[in-house]
């Protein structure tokens, strides 16, 4: 995701000499700063110099991060989160700014297709804001939240590529279950969800039309939506979301 989102950075104008990074691993820095022409550096430099601070590692890491940056962080920079469940407020009081700007990213973000939701504390000024707006634009799309509604986002768009791909899973299975191989079963559902997928952004209409405009009474569409209907599949998938949400909630 780190890399996905600097691609997005470069893409939005970025001059990659103004550009310093650190990863864990040697060999990824140098990976990293040959493929982007961009400049391996501490985490304390990048903290002194830096207008701009994105944060993305593990959310159990972001305790020992903050200790390292807090002491060097430049007055007024803004400092960017990608770390699941972590609220404003911790980075707030952990870093001593209000400068602050939430954001959670999903995994289409490395197609540059993906959907980002942000969030922003009080320190963040007008031109700040432009600056992650035009940023994740070019990383997808994105949308301004209220924090309150972070984790049921995180829970619908975060989440959901995983939610996306364990349907596509099931289909195959119900394929494969009626005699069709794997190879044909995988092409026919990715390939239907895809247009699916493109027909629902482009046309205008909304899912229910779409499914209704493809649904005829009693037909084949028909019999295998009444079994969706008859399992809650409806019910199932809010139940699933709100656990997700709920865990979000719990990384705090």
């Amino acid at each position: 995701m780190g890399e996905a989102l600097l691609v997005a950075l470069l893409k939005a104008g970025a001059d990659p000499a103004a550009i310093k990074f650190a990863v864990r691993r040697e060999e990824r820095s140098a990976e990293l700063a040959t493929r982007y022409a961009i400049t391996p550096a501490s985490i304390s430099e990048m903290a002194q110099t830096s207008d701009v601070l994105m944060i993305i590692v593990k959310p159990q890491d972001l305790t020992l991060i903050m200790e390292e940056v807090q002491p060097h962080l430049k007055p007024g920079a803004l400092v960017i989160s990608f770390l699941a469940g972590k609220k404003i407020a911790t980075l707030s009081v952990g870093l001593g700014s209000d400068a602050i700007a939430r954001v959670m990213p999903n995994t289409p973000t490395l197609l540059g297709v993906g959907m980002s939701i942000v969030s922003y504390g009080p320190g963040v000024d007008p031109a700040q804001r432009q600056y992650v707006s035009q940023f994740l634009q070019a990383a997808g799309k994105s949308v301004e939240i209220d924090e309150g509604l972070q984790d049921a986002a995180a829970a619908t768009s975060g989440s959901g590529p995983a939610y996306f791909f364990a349907f596509v899973e099931a289909m195959v299975n119900g394929a494969l279950d009626m005699g069709i191989d794997h190879e044909t079963a995988t092409q026919l559902v990715v390939q239907t969800i895809v247009g699916a997928a493109k027909l629902l952004d482009e046309s205008g209409k909304s899912a229910t039309t779409l499914r209704e405009n493809v649904t005829s009474p009693k037909g084949m569409t028909y019999e295998g939506l009444k079994v969706f209907s008859d399992g809650d599949l409806n019910g199932l998938v809010v139940r699933a979301m709100n656990a997700a949400a709920e865990r979000s909630r719990g990384m705090a």
